[in-house]
């Protein structure tokens, strides 16, 4: 069986640059509750690949600064 893959993020970091915007802020802004954006930011839940771009775009940044995929999880 495949281990599961640890996909990070720097939601807690874009927060804190963007005007320390709370997560209940961002939560209203993206159409979820606080608890899943507190569960994302824990590594405990991956958003949908909707989601996930709606949460960039908030920040106005690339998927990519807000998800990382570690290159060691690739065959």
């Amino acid at each position: 069986m495949p281990k599961p893959t640890k996909i990070t993020n720097s939601l807690r970091y874009l927060r804190f640059t963007c005007g320390e915007m709370t997560q209940a802020d961002l939560a209203a802004r993206v159409g979820v509750t606080r608890q899943t954006i507190i569960a994302i930011e824990q590594g405990r839940y991956s958003p949908s690949l909707e989601m996930a771009f709606q949460l960039a775009r908030v920040f106005g940044v690339p998927l990519e600064e807000v998800f990382q995929y570690p290159d060691s999880e690739l065959p």
